[in-house]
């Protein structure tokens, strides 16, 4: 029999914890901390013995079930649906009007775009979102953003640990509005929490995602610099990409003074051997419970160093009524796209998909515990893939099952 999910605890032990930080800011007891394990990521520690036994939280732990079928019926009605991508008022494909902001930014800049406009022309109160460790730049933390200079100094991709629902309680106690920006995963988690925490679902104004191919522990980030050789005393800096597209994983130290990098293709390549089995089991990579999602529009690209260009993927109305909105004030430009173009984009990270109720199936032959994913058409899906793809899917998750001893329920945490 499949040993299954009963509390949080369970989540984190067999490794399906997203290091969201959901229940640290919905437990009222304050039962929970989180502690960034350098080898495994963000993980909530629990107080006590009766904190851990809680089943409260499950019900907005993405790690433990994610459910897009209201959704996906809703979206049946009103907009494009599609099995890869979700539901999708408008798709488009361009960058933000400041070229500062779009040189800066991962990909187009349009994120950073947006986050800009609903401060600066929707009376929004700041942005939350994650942003580096000033103390410890290896490092995430939640943070604030109330000016373009902030998100400025804030953009690029953060490849390492991050938890930025542990600040919602700053938008709930908010006197306006306010943006979120966060992973897929940590959206799934907002969209749960805002069915139980009126305050919160009135005060979120725009929630904006991100594409993500998952989250590498921050072990990854410190093997990069310690291939680079700098002494990690001295950093004073360290960005995964951004400043020209997709841009450099660089490291600066000896007070910014020097700097040291190696191309994205490299750095990424060596971080994504650090990703949690979580990320390997992830059925959206395009955000799709988010008012608008945006990813780098990878079909584009040229290797003559290109400007920045993002899919925009618009998920709800008041998503599309706040872009076209920052359309017309010249935050950004953009040009219709579809379906196709996301696929195009993005073979990877729907090829993972596809992949996934094989991956499943690797799992569940263990009696290891799955999370619950509904309304993603996995089998479908996996139907797709060639017969060899189709039992690589299997094969390679037993592989990973034996070589990390994934069959073992690993307590992270002894209280």
């Amino acid at each position: 029999m499949i040993r299954k999910i009963k509390t949080l605890k369970d989540v984190v032990d067999w490794d399906l914890c997203t290091g969201c930080g959901a229940c640290y800011y919905a437990c009222d007891n304050r039962g929970v901390k989180l502690v960034n394990i350098e080898g495994v990521g963000i993980r909530p520690h629990f107080e006590s013995e009766a904190c851990a036994a809680c089943t409260d939280c499950l019900s907005i732990c993405p790690g433990y079930s994610v459910d897009v079928m209201a959704k996906a019926q809703a979206a049946a009605a009103a907009a494009d649906w599609t099995d890869e991508c979700g539901s999708a008022l408008e798709i488009w494909e361009g960058n933000a009007t400041d070229q500062e902001i779009r040189y800066r930014a991962s990909s187009g800049g349009v994120l950073s775009a947006l986050a800009t406009y609903s401060l600066e022309q929707e009376n929004m109160a700041f942005v939350l979102h994650t942003g580096v460790d000033s103390e410890k730049p290896w490092l995430n933390k939640t943070v604030q953003s109330r000016s373009r200079s902030e998100i400025l100094s804030r953009t690029g991709s953060r490849y390492a640990p991050a938890s930025p629902c542990d600040g919602l309680g700053a938008i709930e106690s908010s006197d306006r509005p306010c943006v979120f920006i966060g992973k897929p995963c940590d959206t799934t988690a907002v969209s749960k929490l805002r069915q139980h925490r009126p305050e919160l679902d009135k005060k979120l104004g725009l929630v904006l995602s991100f594409f993500c191919a998952g989250t590498p522990s921050t072990k990854g980030t410190l093997n990069l610099i310690k291939e680079l050789d700098v002494p990690i005393d001295s950093i004073g800096g360290v960005r995964y990409r951004g400043e020209g597209w997709p841009g450099r994983f660089k490291v600066t130290y000896d007070q910014n003074s020097k700097q040291k990098s190696m191309s994205y293709d490299e750095s990424w390549g060596k971080l994504s051997h650090y990703r949690p089995l979580r990320c390997h089991l992830c059925p959206d990579g395009v955000g799709r419970v988010a008012d608008i999602s945006c990813g780098d529009a990878w079909e584009n690209y040229t290797a003559d160093g290109n400007a920045g260009r993002s899919i925009v993927i618009v998920r709800t109305e008041r998503g599309r009524e706040i872009l076209h909105r920052a359309i017309a004030a010249k935050y950004v430009e953009l040009t219709p796209a579809t379906k196709e173009t996301i696929v195009a984009a993005q073979p990877n990270l729907l090829d993972k998909r596809r992949q996934l109720f094989g991956r499943l199936a690797g799992l569940r032959l263990f009696l290891i515990p799955v999370p619950q994913f509904h309304g993603f058409s996995l089998l479908q899906a996996w139907l797709t893939l060639p017969v060899t793809q189709k039992m690589r899917s299997i094969a390679g998750t037993m592989k990973r099952v034996v070589v990390r001893n994934l069959w073992q329920r690993r307590r992270i945490f002894v209280n």
